[in-house]
């Protein structure tokens, strides 16, 4: 069936026949027609252009019905997924850079200058509290309390006899007392002699692994010297700084989950121990310490570490991110009901990773749109594919 002329066609028909007159007679001069209609020969060639466009884009098209029509009712419905919002565990968390420290260490050194006798530890071996570590010669020191153990015995024996004689009046008590005076200062020189002999062992303060060994048999070594390091590795203190912001919520107690380059498969769980009683007033932070249970002797001191340190906050009501449809200073969601979504404002609270806390405008019950958002309007027909599915009640229902 043969189409209807259109209105383009009708244009170019019209004024092909009143624009240009008849063509030239046979023998005329072609130059001479042109020039003299060349003004209706581009007239008639953009009438032509304007008629096809119009036939292209608007001759074969019905008009649109217009938003919101009989049409638009009887449409096909929006695919839509939902969710219901969750009561999920919300707990507050800062992260910091810390820095892991032993939790008892010492420097192990001598107080006297004397020779290397005796060693009795291995490098990176665990001893206990009390165990001899290194022995240093103790010849003279032997000597010294063996004279002053002889001195001190002698005092007491001419003491011993001083009192029997001032009992009969043969020794005066200014005697007796100056007798008194040179024995306590001899016993006083037994004592001073063992401790100088007790400062040639060196003993292990307290439970803890030794580091590398600096001296050797038979080495001298000076007072303050380091002989090797002893650190208890069993608890390890992990020091970090937080802004004096969140000073209001620490406390001792709180969680602490610290992961490491080294192990990066790992985190490591601990405690806050206690908090600074200071603010440094150059960086506006607190510093804290943390106790984290090393047993297995993964973690050593010097460890660079990367802390979250978490406090529980009970229960809020999670909704994905996804879900809220931000509108200038308000945020709304799309809720289905009776196969419909319906808008409906919400208040938010915190965030995390993925999810939004919602305070106003849901409850678990509700079904809520999280994806397909774009393509919805209040009260649009929907259709729930994958995730849940609602009847006309709007309780959720599994989809088979």
């Amino acid at each position: 069936m043969p189409r209807p002329p259109t209105f383009g066609n009708a244009v170019v028909r019209y004024f092909s026949f009143r624009l240009l007159p008849d063509p030239p007679a046979a023998g005329g001069r072609l130059t001479e027609y042109v020039t003299r209609n060349g003004l209706a020969i581009v007239a008639l060639a953009a009438l032509i252009l304007i008629g096809g466009a119009w036939y292209l884009f608007a001759g074969g098209k019905s008009p649109a019905p217009a938003a919101g029509g009989p049409n638009a009712k009887a449409g096909r419905s929006v695919a839509v997924i939902t969710t219901h919002p969750a009561k999920k565990e919300f707990a507050y968390e800062v992260e910091a850079l810390g820095t892991l420290r032993a939790n008892e260490f010492v420097n192990i050194q001598a107080k006297v200058a004397d020779r290397v006798a005796a060693i009795h530890f291995n490098e990176g071996q665990q001893v206990r509290k009390g165990d001899v570590l290194i022995e240093l010669d103790n010849t003279e020191a032997r000597a010294d309390l063996a004279a002053a153990e002889a001195a001190a015995s002698d005092s007491r024996s001419q003491y011993k006899r001083s009192q029997e004689l001032f009992q009969t009046k043969a020794l005066s008590e200014a005697q007796l007392e100056q007798l008194r005076a040179t024995l306590l200062a001899n016993e006083a020189k037994v004592e001073a002699a063992r401790s100088r002999l007790h400062d040639r062992v060196i003993t292990a303060p307290f439970n803890g692994r030794v580091g590398l060994r600096n001296v050797s048999l038979g080495g001298l070594v000076n007072p303050g010297a380091v002989i090797t390091t002893l650190d208890d590795l069993s608890v390890v203190k992990l020091d970090f700084a937080v802004p004096e912001v969140f000073l209001a919520t620490l406390q001792p107690g709180l969680t602490v989950n610290a992961r490491s380059t080294v192990y990066s498969d790992a985190t490591f769980t601990g405690r806050v121990s206690s908090v600074d009683t200071r603010v440094d007033p150059t960086t506006r932070s607190v510093a804290v310490r943390a106790l984290i249970d090393n047993r297995d002797g993964r973690l050593r001191p010097g460890m660079f570490m990367t802390v979250k340190l978490v406090r529980p906050e009970g229960q809020a009501l999670m909704l994905p991110e996804q879900a809220i449809v931000p509108e200038n200073e308000q945020h709304f969601v799309y809720v289905v009901a009776d196969g419909k979504a319906n808008k409906r404002e919400v208040k938010i609270g915190r965030r995390r990773p993925g999810e939004v806390e919602v305070l106003e405008g849901l409850s678990a019950e509700d079904g809520v749109v999280v994806d397909g958002t774009l393509n919805l309007r209040d009260g649009v027909q929907v259709k729930v594919q994958g995730g849940e599915s609602l009847d006309t009640g709007g309780h959720a229902n599994a989809e088979t």
